[in-house]
């Protein structure tokens, strides 16, 4: 004989069970509630997904920067394994959650060399028509890969087909640049920032001064001027070590110095190619990994430059908070090196 005791444990064993199976999973991106400051009811969308610089630890970190310190309301995506769950910064075709920009006021960018399918694509393009802000990071340069028969063939960097406007891809047009080389020694030679010629004043250089910026990464390589109303804030010096305390190298790398962040806008071309859609605010940093934002300086400008392109400039304190929230130990940039087995639930 079976007692009722028994039967009502198996019974709580099942419905526990079944609870289990039926829970939903977790988004697979990184929602993170906004406080009071001066970003409260501003929503910045932080893509990453590149397999070299971690930016899925560098933009975690800068969202809740800008979430905990400013009030602003970040949702961070990252390449997912579909199958897993887990970020997968080799996973070169999934980025879910791009459904956010929808109601962003802010997208931030790290990718590198996506190949994403036309329903994520059409969200970004969908933004961009909108004219509103974007943030480039390091490899958002080179932020996709499509191939020519798809849709969105045009955002790929070094893009030559027919939309002439198009020329270079996403990198060119909406960025100021593409992917063109390592001006200084990838891994060996590390960045310092000197402001620009004229650029002092500008509300993103507020609180940072020459030496303030640094970061383990190499100075890329732009074709020099930069096009169209492109302004140079912060100038790469080439330092002949991975020290911030390393000598400048001589010679011609350091002459003249490459921008490492500029300002420009971009607006979306109509049918014809002429530009028809309202013109956005774009800032451009080609550092950005994560490592580099150990580096206050470093923080300071991308904090700054999220501001200036929503163009909160006037709220921007003279000074602006960039403190680390939580733990932070990123590791070193290189190919195959991300952290495995992590979740985006795992880095509330």
């Amino acid at each position: 004989m079976i007692r009722l005791p028994a039967i009502a444990a198996v019974l709580a064993l099942c419905v526990t069970a079944v609870t289990a199976v039926v829970s939903p999973a977790a988004d697979p991106w990184l929602a993170i509630e906004g406080g009071d400051g001066p970003g409260k009811g501003k929503h910045v969308v932080l893509i990453s997904g590149d397999e070299e610089y971690r930016s899925e630890e560098a933009l975690t970190q800068l969202g809740k920067i800008l979430a905990k310190h400013h009030g602003f309301k970040c949702t961070v995506l990252y390449a997912i394994d579909p199958i897993t769950g887990e970020i997968s910064p080799n996973k070169q075709d999934n980025i879910p959650g791009l459904e956010a920009l929808r109601t962003a006021d802010l997208m931030v960018i790290a990718t590198r060399f996506r190949n994403l399918p036309d329903a994520q694509m059409k969200e970004i393009d969908d933004y961009l028509r909108a004219g509103k802000p974007v943030v480039g990071m390091r490899t958002a340069t080179h932020a996709f890969n499509i191939p020519n028969d798809r849709a969105y063939a045009h955002y790929g960097n070094g893009y030559g087909g027919d939309k002439k406007e198009w020329a270079d891809g996403f990198g060119r047009f909406i960025l100021g640049e593409k992917w063109i080389s390592h001006h200084g020694h990838h891994g060996g030679e590390s960045t310092l920032g000197i402001i620009a010629p004229d650029a002092q004043d500008h509300p993103i250089l507020r609180g940072i001064k020459d030496g303030d910026i640094w970061g383990p990464t190499d100075v890329y390589g732009v074709r020099l001027p930069l096009p169209a109303d492109s302004q140079p804030l912060v100038l790469g010096q080439v330092l002949a070590g991975m020290k911030v305390d390393s000598a400048p190298v001589t010679g011609a790398k350091n002459n003249p110095m490459m921008p490492i962040c500029w300002v420009k806008t971009y607006s979306m071309p109509g049918s014809d190619g002429v530009p028809a859609g309202p013109s956005g605010r774009v800032f451009t940093t080609t550092m950005g990994s994560s490592t580099d934002m150990l580096s206050a300086g470093t923080r300071r400008m991308l904090l700054n430059a999220c501001y200036w392109a929503m163009g909160l400039e006037k709220v921007l304190p003279e000074k602006s908070i960039v403190d680390v929230v939580g733990p932070f130990e990123p590791l070193a940039f290189g190919f195959n090196g991300a952290k495995k087995g992590v979740k985006p639930a795992d880095l509330q």
